[in-house]
């Protein structure tokens, strides 16, 4: 990442702290800054400074041209660099203003189709400083829905995705002069590399069977392939779509639910001393382990915690799938824990907006905002190191997982 030195004057530093608009102060600050940010981009682009004499030069700046930029603390002027016979470049603009302008839009929707309250519009003129006509909001969708589109309809031919991780989360959108509850359905993949990859966003009429079969096949259609395991919670519509979507692949149920189903079903009383039992269990070195502690914990609750028990039994299987795996993989891939951060991401920009104006709003807004964090995985570390990783051996083990069940529940 390109580092700037930065120099404010001090008739600036005055008016942020001491002027009569902290915004303003803080609009100029942002001015300042980013103006600068452009020069030392043209002078990298360029490989002279102003007026420097170099025979490293790769052109010549031709002045500016102001550039408007409305953000969340007013309206701010840029001077773009012009180069002479040439085109300056920068992503400044489009790569990291993809989110706000959705934000910005999903808001300005509901002022200009009026459903928008009182305290909806003076958040908006608050967040951008103006006010936006239908012709302005047109100008971002042509800007922003083909990037969102392209990039959530991107193949995923490429490479294997062993490890997929999906969840949903519901929204309230208008649809048809009525507030409606649809599941924003959203799956991560890790690939054969070691990487996290956004693999794509869909929003259903509900977490059904249906929505969730429309979403794999979605995938698969995009190229999603070399899939071994996929974690999810234990929702009925999604672990039959999974099972018939993905025939052959193990289904890990999330540990974290999982625990959360046992404990719900627990007395107050019992809960510390079940909790204690079960997490031993899940936390076994070896399948083996697992099973004997498993057995342990049935023979001594079944009696005095029956519906608990009854619990653990039903999804031992499925939660204890990830022992399979080699050591090193389990912790990130017991859980849906991974997707539920990325969830709290897209709830805090959807609490502003509480109930979006149409579907097209809340892709615009949640799918913005996974380029971002796609954008930020790809150039980040590896999530999972993949040199151990061996295909032929998950698939052992997973056929000795399905033998183990077939033995059990004669299935």
């Amino acid at each position: 990442m390109a580092q700037y030195q930065i120099t404010l004057d001090s008739k600036l530093l005055h008016q942020l702290f001491l002027g009569n608009s902290q915004d303003s102060g803080v609009a100029l600050l942002l001015e300042s800054v980013l103006n600068q940010v452009l020069q030392a981009q043209a002078t990298e682009q360029l490989a002279a400074e102003p007026y420097e004499r170099t025979a490293d030069r790769r052109g010549y700046r031709n002045g500016t041209y102001p550039h408007q930029l409305t953000t969340r603390v007013g309206t701010i002027t840029l001077r773009v660099p012009r180069i002479r016979n040439g085109q300056f470049s920068t992503e400044l603009f489009s790569r990291y203003q993809r989110s706000e302008q959705a934000l910005v839009l999903a808001l300005m929707e509901m002022v200009v189709n009026g459903v928008s309250t009182r305290k909806v519009t003076q958040i908006t003129e608050e967040l951008c400083g103006t006010e936006f006509s239908k012709s302005t909001v047109s100008e971002l969708y042509k800007r922003l829905d083909p990037v969102v589109t392209a990039w959530n309809n991107r193949p995923l031919h490429d490479t294997s995705f062993p490890f997929v991780i999906v969840d949903a989360l519901v929204l309230k959108v208008r649809e048809d002069g009525q507030v409606q509850s649809r599941g924003a359905l959203v799956g991560i993949g890790v690939n054969t590399d070691g990487n996290r990859e956004v693999l794509g966003l869909m929003l259903g009429d509900s977490e059904s069977e249906i929505s969730w079969s429309e979403f794999f096949s979605w995938l698969k259609s995009r190229g999603l392939g070399g899939v071994d395991l996929v974690v999810s919670d234990d929702h009925g519509g999604s672990v039959r779509a999974i099972r018939k979507q993905f025939q052959g692949v193990t289904w890990q149920r999330c540990q974290t639910h999982f625990l959360r189903n046992i404990l719900d079903a627990t007395p107050k009383a019992w809960q510390d001393e079940v909790y204690s039992q079960v997490r031993a269990i899940l936390d076994a070195p070896d399948m083996d382990t697992a099973r004997l502690l498993f057995n342990q914990v049935i023979e001594a609750y079944e009696t005095k915690a029956p519906k608990e028990m009854a619990v653990l039994e039903a999804g031992f299987e499925d939660a204890t799938a990830v022992l399979l795996l080699p050591p090193k993989y389990r912790k990130r891939l017991r859980t849906t824990n991974g997707l539920e951060r990325l969830n709290e991401e897209i709830r805090r920009r959807e609490r502003v907006i509480r109930i979006f104006p149409n579907r097209e709003s809340a892709l615009r807004l949640i799918g913005t905002l996974l380029m971002e964090i796609d954008e930020k995985w790809a150039s980040g570390k590896y999530y999972l190191d993949m040199t151990d990783y061996q295909i032929r051996g998950f698939s052992s083990a997973y056929a000795r997982l399905q033998l183990m069940f077939k033995q059990r529940y004669g299935k």
